[in-house]
């Protein structure tokens, strides 16, 4: 069934050459064209030089400006494997860095239809010949294929000669043979690996510089060695940390995705953590070195005690890892003796040292059950949301004024939810240093209460149109404000002062979600920690309401944020530790 749409206007477009306006409205036709008979897959096929690259990126240059041609993701395939691809494109569509069979779990629930474009197809593959990830097939079987089995996606693709996809239903433009005379071949350097390692800086003692090894070295020096077959060459570029921060992200991740590759101990593990950052993404030197620095903590301590001074120039730092501490929720314990109280997937409640991560006690807790939010009024006397909903007061003294006060604020949201399935609870946060938590509920309604004296009712206040995600809170007793800060399932995190009420728009939305919430009051100023269910951490100036962004390498669903700038992350990853450097961000 043909759908009525306007044809988007070529007018709209940068000019296009007049040998390729044929293939220019062509691709438009196809792609603008809402009818259900037409093959969901077009295939541009070209010589070298002949305008395929071209053709798209003059299609990119026009296509925001009409609802069928917008393009939801774009990844360039050249030399690239199925992991590298599939993160690429997943973190376009607002969902994180993602291997290829979670990407496809997403775009199965994902409704929009969408326009996906792949050039380059017959340019990818990395890694020794003979494995699958070398071979531009394997992408085509392991993700291009799967995606054309949703009905809601269409691909573009650039395959060159090749016969990739030709087996599959597809609107095929060809742009011929190339337009210029002396077209070389398509394909990587054809150096030989000594003649690539020559090229690499010395030191007197004969150590390798990377930093200042030419470019296409860097790229292509780990390839040149695996197709020379020299094993112990290999070796020796995936142990030196040098070519780790310099060399090419997906050349050494599709290397240690051979089982035939013999990697330093505890390599594959590090490289998986933080090759999804590394491959969408151009970082400084001492980002790469802080990014695998942290992923090197408590994994191998010879490669991460190696990259601690590389890592130290950049403006946050890991500080301790433990992966071994899969992490529900968790918060800051009030008082001197700050402790780090963190809940693990069984519901159990572990105390930590927020210097070193190491458990130094445990909090008994019933056993039925399985917090996902935690406010502590003291060590001792703790307000928890279980995972199913209702509030719960923990308490060692019965008799207490905190066990009244904790008892009523639960039996107040019980109370509420009997009436209405809106003000059933879904995030619970605190405020560190002062006697505040606050709850959102699936109604979008944040609800601030005191822990440390009764009050009958919290002041309250309509944030979101859709259930709550994540909450904090930040009190400033010198200048007597009280903020409250939330997020919601559009993607929208908002701000709310209570004595001013709340601000006008939203402090960012964006097409991904909030996992947890982090405020502090700094040395340099009030901030607020966000972090994104794709693998970004969003650290706010609330003053001056600048940004700062950090990619995250674990999976976070609670967050804390210390006076003295320690981000503490917690989930099933385990509890990880960052130190901000708050002076080069913000002084």
């Amino acid at each position: 069934m043909t759908t009525a749409t306007s044809a988007p206007d070529i007018a709209a477009w940068p000019p296009l050459e007049p040998q390729r306006e044929g293939a220019g409205r062509a691709l438009l036709d196809w792609v603008a064209t809402a009818d259900e008979s037409l093959p969901r897959l077009c295939l541009l096929r070209g010589d070298r030089a002949s305008g395929k690259s071209h053709l798209l990126a003059w299609f990119l240059a026009g296509s925001a400006s009409h609802p069928r041609t917008i393009a939801h993701a774009t990844v360039p395939a050249a030399g690239l494997i199925t992991e590298a691809l599939a993160s690429g494109m997943s973190r376009q569509l607002g969902y994180g860095p993602l291997p290829p069979h979670q990407l496809l779990n997403r775009i199965a629930v994902d409704h929009r239809p969408l326009l996906l474009l792949v050039p380059d197809l017959h340019l990818a593959g990395r890694g020794p010949s003979g494995q699958p990830s070398a071979q531009p097939q394997t992408i085509t079987d392991e993700l291009l294929g799967p995606l054309l089995q949703f009905a809601h996606v269409r691909l573009v693709v650039e395959t060159g000669r090749t016969d990739l996809l030709s087996s599959a239903n597809s609107r095929i433009i060809d742009l011929g043979a190339s337009s210029h005379l002396g077209a070389v071949s398509e394909g990587a350097s054809n150096a030989d690996f000594p003649s690539m390692l020559a090229t690499v800086p010395r030191t007197s003692d004969g150590r390798l510089l990377w930093n200042q090894a030419p470019a296409q070295t860097r790229e292509y020096v780990l390839d040149a060695a695996l197709d020379a077959g020299d094993g112990m060459a290999v070796r020796n570029l995936l142990a030196d940390p040098g070519f780790l921060i310099h060399g090419s992200t997906t050349a050494i991740t599709a290397t240690l995705n051979s089982p035939a590759t013999i990697a330093p101990a505890g390599l594959r593990s590090i490289w998986d953590r933080v090759a999804p950052q590394l491959s969408i993404n151009e970082y400084s030197d001492t980002e790469r070195a802080a990014l695998l620095h942290a992923a090197a903590l408590a994994t191998s301590p010879t490669l991460s005690e190696y990259l601690r001074p590389l890592a130290e120039q950049h403006h946050w730092t890991a500080t301790w890892s433990h992966h071994d501490t899969p992490t529900a929720t968790q918060c800051q314990t009030p008082g001197n003796g700050e402790q780090l109280l963190a809940s693990d997937a069984l519901g159990r409640l572990h105390l930590h040292h927020l210097t070193t991560g190491n458990r130094t006690g445990m909090v008994p807790s019933p056993a039925a059950l399985r917090p996902s939010g935690i406010a502590a009024a003291t060590r001792d006397a703790l307000l928890l949301l279980d995972e199913t909903g209702p509030l719960h007061a923990l308490t060692s003294d019965e008799e207490s004024t905190a066990a009244t006060v904790l008892g009523h604020i639960a039996s107040h949201h019980d109370q509420l939810l009997l009436s209405s399935d809106a003000s059933r609870p879904t995030a619970l946060g605190s405020c560190q240093q002062s006697s505040l938590a606050v709850i959102g509920d699936a109604g979008g309604t944040v609800h601030l209460w005191s822990l440390a004296e009764y009050r009958p009712v919290p002041q309250s206040c309509r944030l979101h149109s859709g259930a709550i995600t994540a909450v904090t809170c930040l009190r400033l007793p010198e200048e007597d404000l009280s903020f409250v800060i939330s997020a919601a399932f559009d993607g929208s995190i908002r701000l709310w002062e209570t004595s001013q009420g709340p601000m006008e728009g939203p402090v960012d939305q964006r097409p991904a979600l909030v996992t947890a919430l982090a405020a502090a009051d700094t040395p340099v100023g009030p901030l607020l920690a966000a972090a994104w269910n794709d693998a970004e951490l969003h650290l706010w100036h609330l003053t001056s309401g600048s940004v700062q962004i950090l990619p995250l390498i674990y999976r976070c669903n609670a967050l804390t944020l210390s006076s003295n700038g320690q981000l503490t992350i917690g989930g099933p990853d385990g509890l990880h530790a960052i130190r901000l450097d708050l002076d080069r961000l913000w002084g």
